[in-house]
């Protein structure tokens, strides 16, 4: 396979990834100010993926995200998950790998926390996450995330993975703070077959 050029794009100003990198393609974006939360439908790709661009709370807080199986009139469906962190401060004083017992779900219908914010001028959160075939009617729905934010002092990068414990098809998805707005930030939504 041959290598694939992006020209310097910027990914949130990408349309479309060349099919060399696997047939994905922009299905949906949303642009955050001052919103209580992002949502998106879910269709019948195979796996879905999102890039979180800049993402800034209101309020200090964690972002984080539930999914529906009843196109969104709940957000509840049990979850079970993982979660380890890695960090280190800016003065170099305080820095681990770590299982972040706090931060996963034993089948709970409760967000799943992808990292923690504060409101500092330059703190932000980017980071990715894969869904895959939450159209399924037979399997459970798996999910890998990868966030990295600057909670001032400290660099922190977040890794969760888990399950929706569910065979009812995921047809929504929604990112919100735990308290608070997300003040700002961008959420692209792509599908791979």
């Amino acid at each position: 396979m041959g290598l694939t050029k992006l020209n310097n794009i910027s990914v949130e100003d990408v349309t479309s990834i060349p099919v060399a990198l696997g047939d994905m393609v922009l299905v949906s974006s949303a642009t955050a100010s001052a919103s209580a939360s992002v949502e998106f439908t879910l269709g019948d790709y195979k796996e879905y993926k999102f890039f979180f661009v800049n993402m800034h709370p209101s309020t200090t807080s964690f972002f984080q995200f539930n999914l529906s199986t009843d196109n969104g009139s709940n957000y509840n469906v049990v979850k079970t998950t993982t979660n380890f962190i890695s960090y280190h401060n800016e003065s170099g004083a305080d820095s681990a790998l770590a299982y972040n017992g706090g931060s996963d779900l034993a089948q709970e219908t409760g967000d799943q926390r992808l990292g923690s914010l504060k409101t500092d001028n330059d703190a932000n959160l980017g980071g990715t996450m894969q869904l895959f075939n939450p159209s399924s009617t037979t399997f459970v729905k798996h999910f890998i995330t990868r966030t990295q934010n600057s909670n001032i002092p400290y660099s922190e990068e977040y890794y969760v993975a888990g399950y929706a414990n569910t065979t009812s098809a995921v047809n929504k998805i929604i990112f919100r703070q735990a308290s608070g707005n997300i003040d700002a930030g961008k959420i692209l939504m792509y599908g791979i077959n």
